[in-house]
């Protein structure tokens, strides 16, 4: 078992390791900062040797000498200039990834703003996301969320709502992510530079915004004839013919004129053939250029990194060739953006027939590799979401791992010292077994710690299900539906009242639990939006009649009365309770036991409260 002493040395590893890579990269960021300086002084002093040798060659006699210096000087800017780009690059990239560490120090800490919450990912009607905080301030989502793509983000909310149950996959699939996210946990480094391409473009890679980009570009009417052997090959021979007859214009007699108009007419040709099919493709796919250097950056991490669990070689596989893909889509972008290059633009075209080459570029990459550029970021945006589990992981080694019990018939859930994520060290451990058909009905004081039990039970099998680890000294689980009935409210637009609302949800578990076996049900007070008896009896009757669905429920409540039901002749209702100690004040345990509550503590607070008045 793991003691609060070992949970707190794990926890400050965690933050060292943080803080040591921080006090590194920032380091390393002055010396470069410092190699800037020294470029800039380079380049100032090299750009004036340059100006200073024009200068003094139109008023000296040493011309050569002046020239070379001018030339010498010219190149050797051209040279820092390069080598100051390049370094400004690995500045931008240090400062990205200075933040991604710093961004995990404050999780630790217990700040998650530098992580987007999920909140618009909210579905009222699901089956537990509402309950469980699956989405939100604070939430499970806010806690794992270090995606730096949207589609990352949609990947992962599903794995966090669309349980394995739902998708008829088994213990195999949830060991293989599992085995998946433990090896990426591992690669602290390699995540953590994963992490930081995030960070170099403004609310993450927009992955559908790609796609959506992508498709439209597909519909940009181009000339076909690009792709075919026989106009590239014209194309080529009259490249080389101007050349050829710019050549025998120089060195023979034959008239300037005819490459000078050999050249115009290739430029008006070929920019009237493509220039709007250019100028419409760059349009729509222009804005993502930085992106796609962020989403080139990623890929380049998967598939260069050395994986060995099955579900990431399998992605990595996958993705190999999409890098070449990618690369030429970059390429094209870059040419485009030449493209802007007015002066540049006619002289490529007069010599080099450039357009009519890059809508060739861009016809065979569309053929090639456009009908499986969906199916690529469909793995990235996996990996990018298996990155965020493996990081939490990473940083709850006090958590353990869950055992997959492989029974397609029972609904198996055996913890011992399950406590809920979000309490950390202030959790009360609780050992708790949930048997196949059986009811457990929890009944304690107000905030005795009943809420918060039924979500622990439930947010640690949804992680147990995604392959992550959970909170508990030791979880044994099967694989299982789960609907829960715990945060209804009322919706005075459209005329629903809080106990409608209740009995609205009520029916939506009832079809559930009808179309789906092998399913837990966690309900925090059945029908509260009404008086006492009516609930009580409208409870039981509720009770008697899901029982003999292929359900497993847990049903906390404030009525003793429902307790009863544990003397049914067929013994599946169970009595479980939190409860409290009366004294001069109130005493939690937050420890359920067997058996039914026997103090309560709303009149006692009352009274105290009361006694000001």
């Amino acid at each position: 078992m793991t003691t609060p002493d070992c949970i707190q040395q794990t926890t400050e590893n965690r933050l060292l390791f943080y803080h040591s890579n921080i006090e590194q990269l920032k380091q390393h960021s002055r010396q470069l900062k410092q190699k800037n300086r020294l470029f800039i002084a380079g380049e100032i002093i090299t750009f004036l040797a340059f100006i200073g040798g024009v200068v003094l060659i139109t008023v000296t006699s040493h011309t050569n000498l002046w020239l070379c210096t001018a030339i010498t000087s010219l190149l050797a800017y051209i040279i820092i200039r390069k080598y100051d780009v390049r370094n400004s690059h690995k500045i931008d990239r240090l400062k990205h990834l200075l933040m991604a560490y710093q961004s995990e120090v404050a999780y630790l800490q217990g700040d998650f703003a530098a992580f987007d919450n999920g909140d618009e990912l909210t579905d009222h009607h699901h089956a537990f996301a509402i309950d469980l905080d699956i989405f939100g301030e604070s939430s499970l989502f806010h806690r794992i969320n270090r995606c730096v793509s949207k589609g990352g983000r949609i990947q992962l909310a599903c794995h966090l709502t669309e349980l394995p149950a739902e998708r008829n996959e088994q213990k195999r699939h949830i060991e293989q992510q599992r085995e998946a996210i433990d090896e990426l946990a591992e690669k602290a480094q390699w995540r953590m530079r994963f992490l930081s391409e995030g960070k170099a473009v403004a609310g993450g890679i927009d992955t559908v915004r790609i796609l959506q980009a992508l498709q439209e570009a597909k519909q940009v009417r181009v000339p076909q004839f690009a792709a075919h052997f026989i106009p590239f090959s014209l194309a080529c021979l009259s490249v080389v013919g101007f050349f050829i007859v710019l050549t025998l214009s120089i060195f023979t007699s034959l008239s300037a004129n005819i490459p000078i108009w050999w050249g115009i007419l290739q430029f008006f040709g070929v920019f009237f053939i493509t220039a709007k099919s250019l100028r419409l493709i760059s349009k729509t796919v222009d804005k993502l250029h930085p992106q796609l250097k962020a989403y080139i950056r990623i890929l380049r991490l998967v598939v260069e990194e050395n994986f060995h669990a099955q579900r990431n070689i399998e992605k990595q596989e996958n993705l190999k060739s999409a890098i070449a893909s990618f690369n030429i889509l970059e390429n094209i972008l870059d040419s485009l953006d030449r493209r802007g290059n007015v002066l540049g633009l006619m002289l490529t075209d007069a010599m080099f027939l450039s357009d009519f080459f890059l809508v060739r570029k861009y016809l065979l990459w569309q053929r090639l590799y456009m009908e499986k550029i969906a199916e690529w970021v469909e793995d990235i945006s996996e990996m990018d979401a298996r990155v965020s589990m493996a990081t939490f992981c990473y940083n709850h080694p006090e958590a353990q791992e869950a055992e997959i019990v492989d029974d397609k018939e029972n609904l198996c859930y055996k913890a011992n010292g399950l406590y809920h994520p979000f309490l950390g060290r202030q959790a009360v451990k609780n050992d708790f077994e949930i048997r196949n058909h059986h009811y457990y009905i929890v009944t304690g004081a107000n905030m005795a710690g009943k809420s918060t039990f039924l979500r622990s039970v439930g947010v640690n099998y949804v992680l147990a299900m995604c392959g992550m680890c959970v909170f508990a000294d030791k979880l044994k689980v099967s694989c299982f539906h789960l609907f829960s009935s715990m945060r209804t409210s009322d919706d005075l637009t459209h005329g629903i009242s809080y106990f409608n609302a209740e009995l609205l949800r009520l029916e939506q578990l009832i079809r559930f639990c009808k179309e789906r076996r092998n399913t837990l049900i966690i309900l925090d007070e059945i029908l509260k939006g009404t008086n006492s008896l009516d609930k009580l009896n409208g409870s039981r009757l509720f009770l008697e009649t899901v029982s003999r669905l292929p359900v497993s429920g847990i049903i906390a409540t404030h009525d003793l009365e429902l307790s009863k039901m544990e003397d049914r002749s067929d013994g599946r209702f169970v009595n479980y309770c939190f409860e409290i100690e009366l004294g001069a004040n109130v005493t939690y345990t937050y420890k359920i036991e067997k058996g039914i509550a026997r103090n309560q503590n709303a009149t006692f607070l009352l009274k105290k409260l009361l006694q000001s008045v």
